[in-house]
């Protein structure tokens, strides 16, 4: 026998069947918000607690503000999911995310819960049908918090976030926490990719009542499947189009015009082919695209395929009992196995957005040899720039000043590093931006270190540049009031802020000279001098913690002949509060302390 589905999914077999049984009836248990069993697990008399989300069909459940139900997630319960490039929030589903809230204080204080955490049991969520995004918000908020690793199962739960949910779990390495089980045809993990609908609520109300033990055969609902799957596919095309290079404008013109869903597949799916196999795939575009092609119509029944997407969504004990015992499992990441897309029954058309799939995570991975290869030249610049910051420290004019009066042949190399380094910097941020570079790119630590000492030593030479030119007067203040910072510097920022879990803009210590400079200027104009007063005793706060604290400013700025000793020497003593302590920095800086 080969590999096993809870060996591609990092989960003992054993768990997989029962808990997706406790799923079922968790779901099927509306006036209990979980449940719980404890599962044994054979070969090592270990055992697995799995706590069960209930579900819901009513469509207020599923559905809020039209047309998708969509909001921004609370990053105070989930500070990881957000973009560290442009600075966006992840976006879910507005209505699982209120049911998550509602039972995360008694999921927090459940007994069984904490015992698990205290004895350091396996945890599993798991979540059948709309209990299946609870669970998913549960192993998040978990994670977040650190204080245990759970796993999560759910079986036909349809989708929760969108690109950047999954970009943010890809990052943080959560990804593989998260297993998903899809029928072939079942129209539940499809349905939020097409906006809330009359035909929603005909296929909402259909389970509802099929749930219901008082309704065991209740008439199905005719016609939707075209509404749904149409609206599916042009989710499934636009995202070909751009997986294929595709940067036509008209792309971008109609999708102003028809609104597509937001919603994205994240973690491993494991699709049920429907004659006992089972295809493993991580990679999400692969998803999509698989999730969309293989429940096409083709030639097939309308009706007959109606149908079978109700039926499938029922299934799912029966099927996972025959594939858990037949152990047909092929993972796609490998690359695409033909006899089983086959079962898949993907069409041509199918087959070549899955290679464009493919070719994508291939072109992310040439992408990072490419910047890899760009680290030595960074070095390289970074060394010259770190000897003339010597040279500058000897002259008694500091690296700021030498820099900005620009007299010396160092200068003029120096700003040659400086704009080389912007060049590479630039070309990072813009593969970021389109995802193309690998979603942990901006969490490994050697990265994060490196564009930290970047942004350190090179950040106050484009503050130097900028206010020698005076470009204030076209553009603003350099950083005031969303100014013309490049946005390298940004990311590079958000980068360490997000490792050491701090709040976004408090890592500013590359912009010390922008402060200092831009308040110089307000106090030649005139400012409010008591908005004045507390920007200069924030400055002071700032650089006090910065050079004695975490040491990410140097203490080059303390030297005599500096623009900000000279600036700040010239303060009426009432504007600073710091004046004891900064005159005893400066006083250490000259004797070489």
């Amino acid at each position: 026998m080969g590999e096993t589905v809870g060996n591609l999914i990092g989960l003992n077999d054993e768990v997989i069947h029962p808990a997706a049984t406790l799923a079922v009836e968790a779901h099927n248990s509306p006036s209990k918000q979980f449940l719980v069993k404890k599962i044994k697990i054979r070969h090592d008399l270990s055992s697995v607690v799995v706590l069960a989300f209930s579900g819901s069909m009513l469509p207020e459940d599923w559905f809020g503000q039209p047309p998708f139900g969509e909001t921004e997630i609370d990053t105070g319960k989930f500070p990881s999911l957000t973009s560290l490039n442009d600075g966006g929030d992840a976006v879910v589903n507005g209505s699982f995310l209120r049911r998550f809230n509602d039972v995360l204080d008694k999921l927090s204080h459940a007994k069984e819960l904490k015992a698990a955490i205290e004895k350091k049991k396996q945890v599993v969520f798991a979540g059948y049908s709309s209990g299946g995004p609870i669970a998913i918000l549960a192993t998040l908020y978990f994670l977040e918090n650190q204080t245990l690793s759970p796993r999560c199962l759910t079986f036909g739960s349809p989708l929760v976030g969108d690109r950047i949910f999954g970009h943010a779990l890809r990052r943080e390495g959560w990804s593989d926490y998260f297993t998903h089980f899809v029928m072939k045809y079942d129209i539940i993990p499809r349905i939020m990719l097409s906006p809330s609908s009359t035909e929603h609520k005909q296929i909402l109300n259909y389970f509802k009542s099929k749930f219901d033990k008082k309704n065991i055969n209740p008439a199905p609902p005719s016609g939707f499947y075209h509404t749904v799957m149409g609206n599916a596919s042009s989710v499934a095309s636009y995202e070909a189009c751009h997986l294929m290079g595709c940067r036509n404008p008209s792309l971008d013109i109609i999708k102003s015009f028809i609104k597509l869903s937001p919603y994205r597949p994240s973690g491993t799916y494991v699709f049920c082919t429907g004659n006992g196999n089972l295809v493993v795939v991580k990679n999400p575009n692969a998803v999509l695209q698989i999730l969309i092609h293989c429940a096409e119509l083709g030639e097939s029944n309308t009706a007959e395929v109606e149908k079978r997407s109700l039926d499938e969504h029922s299934a799912y004990l029966s099927e996972l009992k025959e594939c858990l015992g037949m152990q047909a499992v092929v993972s796609l990441d490998g690359g695409p196995a033909t006899a089983t897309l086959n079962d898949l029954g993907l069409s041509p058309q199918a087959m070549l957005c899955l290679q464009a799939a493919e070719e994508f995570e291939n072109r992310r991975s040439r992408n990072l040899e490419k910047i890899r290869k760009y680290l030595e030249k960074i070095e390289v610049e970074l060394q010259m720039l770190r000897k003339y910051k010597e040279n500058a420290q000897i002259s008694r004019l500091g690296y700021y000043d030498s820099f900005k009066l620009q007299n010396e042949d160092d200068d003029f190399h120096a700003n040659v590093s400086r704009l080389e380094l912007a060049g590479i910097w630039d070309e990072i941020k813009e593969m970021l931006k389109e995802f193309e570079l690998p979603d942990d790119f901006e969490n490994k630590p050697e990265i994060i270190d490196l564009g930290t000492e970047y942004r350190r030593l090179v950040e106050p030479l484009d503050i130097a540049n900028f206010y020698r030119h005076s470009k204030d007067k076209e553009t603003g203040a350099y950083v005031i009031g969303g100014g013309p910072r490049p946005k390298r510097y940004r990311f590079i920022q958000r980068w360490l802020e997000h490792r050491e879990k701090k709040p976004f803009g408090s890592r500013s210590e590359s912009l010390f000279w922008a402060g200092v400079e831009q308040l110089g200027i307000d106090i030649k104009k005139k400012k409010n001098l008591q908005e004045i007063k507390d920007r200069i005793r924030q400055l002071e706060r700032n650089m006090i913690a910065w050079i004695d604290v975490d040491k990410s400013l140097d203490k080059d700025v303390l030297l005599e002949k500096t623009t900000f000793v000279k600036w700040w020497r010239d303060l009426p003593r009432e504007c600073n509060s710091e004046s004891e302590r900064i005159e005893k920095l400066i006083g250490e800086k000259a004797a070489g302390v």
